[in-house]
């Protein structure tokens, strides 16, 4: 190994005494410094859309441990941030958009003219099924948009790969038909049915009979809770743990018929519309509204809110549309509508399509200013019945008494996917480990909250303030526990010695106990002769030889 090595030692050598064909040896070439070092920066507008919550101050805590643990988790929070901001590079599509001429507005241009316009495989999206016998239809897109579901209101279910039209199930339930909505992937849906709800798989297979969730109306899902939620027509609202099969929470709202539902995708607060325009938000952990609000003064007809969970769009028979902060809970915009919009729905990029009667509009950003003109517009033979935005695709799936339209809405969905999130190419394998690794970090309903981030708080309570809401929660007060000296070696923890050192800590707690004692009897005697001294006394008359003769008063 020693030759080895001075044999290497030597061929360098050489090498640094070459000369190149210039005269100048290698050591002396003068190498050329980067002008631009280190990393390249990063704006702070594009650092922004990844931070999550607010910083918090981690120089006032006093526990070392605690203090670097913070640190590192802040350390750790800002490279992810940075590097997800950097890897923007890599995401290279772009949003849609419609370019006009000049006096051309974008309301006037119709889905014909749209697909004609676009490539062949966007202009495939653009599609209608008549099915005039069994509607008016639901809809429901899975998480990754790659499937669709719909249900007539006479019976008819049909689930299918609508990019490849490709039919995975079809059947009629001989019932009828509220609403329809998938579950965590596209091999399970739930069916609300005129008296039960029910579980199927894509082959229509019926698995599960819920008995308990009966007379629904509507239907919704919490990806990451795996939790079904049924509103019914007796006015409860229950939520459904479909990785165990149990009903969570089974809530009493006291406001009637639940016709108007949807979920804040930011915290997991489902939201509900009533017949008297308020709007209250529900937990399952809670008996009683989180918030209730009054949004409108006649019955709400639809409610939306956006994906990052800040944004509240309303309707109501008022004919009019509001959209409403959800931060601060108070109106932003308001603008009248020719009719009370009956369904309402956000895209990803926060467009907000509505319908009015058989007429489908789409808002561009209602929620920056109030539009003056729909972004597109749509008529149909009947009314709609249902709405949504499929994700990741410029599509919005209409579903109306005579069967199903797809619509083209240029810039509605985002144009780049998280395949660790939603993947709509992914394998049945990559279906599969995307299941387990769910289920492993599936979220319990006990921390839905309206404000997500107050898990990751530090709780500042003070030793007494923790012991006095220990004393409130118990009802009484705990006695302290009797002082054990500990062991010592060298015959001092003889019973004896024992008994000396528990003498001298009960002599000490009871002189302590005198002083106090003393010390306030002390303050109460000072008090009380300052009382005294501030009283008001009537002067004393001199003694004189000549009072006796004064007349005695009785």
């Amino acid at each position: 190994m020693a030759g080895r090595y001075y044999e290497k030692r030597k061929l360098s050598s050489e090498i640094k005494k070459n000369e190149d064909e210039d005269g100048l040896s290698v050591s002396e070439v003068a190498q050329p410094e980067d002008p631009f070092k280190g990393s390249a920066p990063i704006p702070e507008e594009r650092k922004s859309l990844y931070k999550r919550g607010k910083e918090f101050p981690v120089d006032g805590i006093k526990n070392k441990k605690l203090k670097g643990f913070l640190r590192n988790t802040k350390k750790r929070d800002k490279a992810a941030v940075n590097q997800a901001a950097r890897y923007e590079l890599l995401l290279t599509e772009e949003p849609g958009y419609i370019e006009t001429e000049e006096g051309e507005a974008t309301w006037e241009i119709k889905q014909r003219e749209i697909a004609d316009a676009a490539d062949i495989t966007s202009a495939s999206k653009y599609f209608e099924l008549r099915l005039d016998q069994f509607g008016p239809y639901s809809v429901d897109y899975t998480r990754n948009g790659r499937h669709l579901l719909i249900g007539g209101r006479r019976g008819h279910v049909a689930a299918f790969d609508w990019m490849a039209k490709k039919p995975m199930c079809e059947m009629n339930v001989m019932e009828a038909v509220n609403d329809v909505k998938w579950l965590h992937t596209e091999n399970m849906f739930a069916v609300a049915q005129h008296r039960w709800t029910y579980i199927y798989d894509n082959q229509g297979i019926e698995l599960h009979c819920l008995k308990r969730l009966d007379q629904t109306l509507k239907l919704d899902f919490l990806p990451y809770h795996f939790l079904l939620l049924a509103a019914n027509a007796r006015g409860f609202l229950q939520y459904l743990d479909i990785s165990q099969g149990q009903i969570v929470s089974t809530i009493n709202t006291k406001c009637g018929r639940l016709e108007v539902l949807c979920q804040n995708p930011a915290n997991a607060v489902v939201l509900l519309g009533h017949y008297n325009g308020t709007v209250t938000m529900w937990s399952p952990n809670q008996k009683k509204p989180l918030v209730k609000m009054l949004s409108h003064k006649t019955a709400l007809r639809s409610i939306a809110v956006d994906q990052t969970g800040n944004y509240l769009a309303t309707s109501a028979q008022d004919r009019k549309l509001k959209i409403f902060d959800v931060r601060t809970f108070k109106s932003l915009h308001t603008w009248s509508v020719p009719a009370g919009a009956s369904h309402l729905k956000f895209s990803q990029r926060g467009f907000l399509g509505a319908s009015f009667q058989n007429v489908v509009e789409i808002y561009n950003n209602p929620c920056i200013q109030p539009p003056t003109n729909p972004y597109l517009t749509h008529k149909l033979k009947f009314p709609a019945s249902d709405l949504d935005f499929c994700p990741y695709e410029d599509v919005l799936g209409v579903g109306c008494a005579d069967g199903f339209v797809s619509l083209l809405v240029p810039g509605a969905g985002e144009p780049n996917y998280d395949s660790f999130e939603s993947n709509p190419y992914r394998s049945k394998k990559q279906r599969k480990e995307w299941e387990v690794r769910a289920l492993l970090e599936k979220i319990q309903p006990d921390m839905i909250s309206l404000d997500p981030f107050q898990i990751a708080r530090v709780d500042m309570a003070t030793a007494e303030q923790l012991q006095k809401d220990k004393e409130e929660r118990l009802g009484f007060k705990q006695e302290s526990p009797k002082f054990e000296p500990r062991f010592k070696n060298k015959g001092r923890s003889k019973s004896g010695n024992v008994e000396k050192r528990k003498r001298k800590v009960r002599n000490e707690e009871l002189r302590k106990k005198i002083r106090s004692e003393a010390e306030k009897n002390n303050a109460n005697e000072a008090a009380e002769s300052q009382m005294e001294a501030n009283v008001i006394t009537k002067p004393l008359e001199p003694k004189s030889a000549l009072n006796r003769f004064k007349k005695k008063t009785k």
